[in-house]
């Protein structure tokens, strides 16, 4: 007990020591640093306290000024604003200063200050009691981290959300670009920012190769949009890039700094990227799916006019909501670049339809060779292609029948080009390959070197070349087994190379081409060989007969083929007699021509014997079943004695004639009997006189009759036409006859014979 109660006096003396000298212990040990400064900031008196946490022994601190052991911001800030505001105020309160220690090292803290003044206001001291705040500082830096990556985070979930908005607007792969690359580049607040696209597969009808010269293969990487990035970046992005498409897609989002593995690497866009004042160069990815679309490129560094950088350096990893939003960025970009693929894939196909749908229009309308190459040239040149050059296959070998061009100013280049064409000179290689091999020739990149393998002439070499072309397709014209010639089509710089789309429609439209160009010529060699066999079936000009003048005409339809059966003939029979015949076989093809040609000549053979009209509708009547013809017809036969004008006319079923006499007009009543190939009945004869001076007019129906109007009506304005002003020329009268009632559209055709007796 007793050595307890020694112990509690002897705490009780040293706590009532230590209470004696409170006053300076807590000066010196305070858990705060105590200064007392002149008012030009010299230090005169300092605490242990504060020596401690500096480093510095008292003796080091004193006379020493305060600006002096804070750090260099910390000085700034002293000299603007804590000196003018402790003159100003006489205080200030919780100032956040960095104290530098003796190592070097940085003791936050805050500080509070009084200026002490004498009587008359003047500045005699300064007191300041400084307080470590390196936790508080902790602290603060961790809400302010806190803060900032929640407005970071906010910032990219609007980021995306204004891009996705964005995208869904896009309707076209330039819209959908501009959008990836003005968002990534805001988001990260890039120096410039590229998007790369893979180009289009090979195709296998190229006969050079999509994206390159002869030789290269694979996609490629195209740059969709850029901005802000140097060229020269791009140039040895795409270098590098070059040959290993596939690679560089599957590496996945990478960052590239200068120097490093880089430089050692790729010297070349290592320098590209320190001239470009690059720090790094991201890579995302664009992906739908498993495919991958293409590659977004962002530059990061100082912005242009930018004298201090405030982003943070990027020394080969971004932060990871950065990477999250990227790695976001590039599969939005790609579903997006899916749908407007489609949809321009869509618009373009519905384009290609509707112009392929007009072009038949077009090719159906045509009557002919020639109208088809023109509508041909028109069609292609300038919605299919810059140039448009058809070579045909003849019968007297390829021929060039169009040369046309869409720029009029280039027009003489591709008219050169026609002159050099066969049979001057052989085909071009392009279409005489595929004239050849019978498929299209798809040749998407044309440049110096090629040409001069495929184009042997200089000069020509020459005009080629001033066409600037850069792509060039060839496609045979087959029809029913035939080549019928080869269509080839050119695209300049201006348009670009032509695509497997463009191919295909150019094949369309060269199968329609065909089918048309396949039924021309028929047609046109069916109109050919009408003309020829109707020029020679029908008689030759009529003989002088003494005492009568004739005039005869021929008309053929235009429409169907431009043959038929109608015949004229006028004979001389010697003793004053003549023979006169029209006739009209049914049908109007050449199986009518035929007969038309066989019936002519019997009817020839007949008149040997000079028979009366009558006897030859009986003869005819008699061996037709002989004669095995296929086709009916009606005919008009008549014999004229010119010393008397004793007329005797037989009718086997065709209208009857005319006859003018004295400005009248009448149609002579003769009987018509049954047609020629019907079966036979008794032949009547009507007899007259044809007076001088008279007209005898013998037609076939064609003349009187149409598909709008009856025949009694077309005989009226037969009537009527013959009146119309009295003549006794012949040839006169048929013009006439045949102005005021062929018209301008026949279906049928006409044959005219009229005979004046010479009074």
């Amino acid at each position: 007990m007793a050595a307890e109660r020694r112990r509690d006096d002897a705490g009780r003396a040293h706590l009532d020591q230590l209470l004696e000298d409170d006053s300076a212990d807590l000066y010196e040990n305070a858990p705060c640093g105590y200064l007392s400064t002149l008012p030009d900031g010299t230090i005169v008196k300092v605490n242990r306290t504060f020596c401690a946490w500096t480093g510095l022994a008292g003796e080091q601190l004193l006379r020493t000024k305060l600006r002096d052991l804070l750090s260099v911001g910390g000085q700034v800030f002293h000299d603007t604003h804590l000196a003018p505001l402790l003159r100003m105020q006489g205080a200030v309160r919780e100032v956040a200063l960095d104290v530098v220690r003796v190592d070097g090292t940085l003791l936050p803290c805050l500080v509070n200050a009084v200026e002490v003044r004498d009587g008359e206001g003047a500045p005699v001291m300064v007191r300041a009691t400084l307080f470590e705040a390196t936790a508080r500082r902790r602290y603060e830096r961790e809400i302010l981290t806190a803060q900032r990556s929640a407005e970071e985070s906010r910032a990219r979930a609007r980021t995306l959300q204004q891009v996705v908005e964005e995208l869904a607007g896009a309707t076209s792969v330039a819209d959908v670009a501009a959008v990836v690359v003005d968002r990534a580049r805001a988001a990260l607040s890039a120096r410039g920012v590229a998007l790369w696209l893979v180009g289009d597969e090979p195709d296998e009808r190229a006969s050079v190769p999509v994206g390159g010269g002869p030789g290269e293969s694979g996609p490629t990487l195209v740059v969709a949009r850029s901005e802000g990035l140097p060229p020269g970046l791009l140039g040895e992005l795409a270098t590098a890039a070059g040959g290993r498409v596939a690679l560089e897609l599957a590496e996945g989002l990478r960052v590239l700094t200068p120097g490093g593995r880089l430089r050692e690497q790729r010297p070349e866009l290592d320098a590209a990227l320190v001239a470009g004042g690059l720090t790094a160069l991201v890579v995302v990815p664009v992906t739908v799916d498993t495919r991958r679309l293409g590659v977004l490129v962002l530059g990061l560094g100082r912005q242009e006019g930018e004298l201090i950088s405030l982003a943070e350096p990027v020394d080969g990893e971004l932060p990871a909501g950065d990477v999250d939003l990227l790695w976001t960025l590039g599969r939005q970009a790609g579903q997006a670049l899916e749908r407007a693929r489609l949809h321009e894939e869509t618009t373009r196909q519905a384009e290609r339809s509707g112009f392929l749908l007009h072009a038949a229009r077009l090719m159906a309308a045509a009557t002919g060779v020639a109208e088809t190459v023109e509508r041909l040239a028109d069609l292609a040149v300038p919605r299919l292609a810059d140039m448009c050059v058809l070579d045909l296959a003849t019968e007297h070998g390829v021929q060039r029948v169009v040369a046309r061009h869409g720029d009029p100013a280039r027009q003489h280049l591709v008219d050169t080009l026609r002159e050099w064409a066969p049979p001057a000179r052989d085909l071009p290689y392009p279409a005489q390959r595929a004239l050849a091999e019978g498929r299209t020739q798809w040749f998407s990149a044309v440049d110096d070197a090629w040409l001069a393998t495929v184009v042997r002439d200089p000069v020509e070499l020459r005009t080629v070349r001033a066409l600037q072309l850069t792509s060039i397709v060839a496609v045979p014209l087959v029809a029913e087994g035939r080549v019928l010639g080869v269509l080839t089509l050119g695209a300049d710089r201006r348009r670009g190379a032509f695509t497997a789309a463009d191919v295909e429609v150019a094949e369309q439209l060269a199968h329609q081409v065909s089918l048309v160009m396949a039924k021309a010529q028929r047609y046109e060699f069916e109109v050919r060989t009408s003309h020829t066999l109707q020029a020679t079936l029908l008689p030759p000009p009529p003989p002088e007969v003494p005492g009568v003048a004739v005039a005869v005409r021929y008309l053929a339809a235009n429409r169907g083929a431009e043959i038929g059966g109608d015949f004229y003939d006028v004979a001389p029979l010697g003793e004053g007699h003549v023979a006169i015949a029209v006739g009209d076989v049914v049908g109007h093809d050449i199986t009518a021509a035929a007969t038309m040609g066989q019936l002519r000549s019997v009817y020839r053979a007949l008149l040997v014997e000079s028979p009366s009209p009558s006897a030859v509708i009986d003869r005819l009547q008699a061996s037709w079943p002989l004669l095995g013809l296929q086709r009916m017809a009606t005919a008009l036969f008549a014999s004229l004695d010119l010393p008397s004008g004793e007329l005797r006319v037989a009718s086997a079923g065709h209208p009857p004639p005319l006859l003018i006499t004295d400005g009248h007009a009448e149609f002579l009543p003769v009987r018509p009997t049954r047609m020629l190939g019907a079966p036979p009945g008794e032949a009547a004869e009507w007899t007259g006189v044809v007076p001088p001076g008279a007209t005898l007019v013998l037609f076939t129906d064609g003349l009187v009759e149409s598909r709008w109007s009856d025949i009694d009506a077309g005989l009226a304005r037969l009537l009527a036409a013959a009146t119309r002003v009295p003549t006794t020329d012949p040839d006169e009268l048929c013009d006439r006859l045949l102005g005021d009632l062929a018209g301008t559209h026949r279906s049928d055709d006409i044959a005219l014979l009229a005979l004046t007796r010479r009074p």
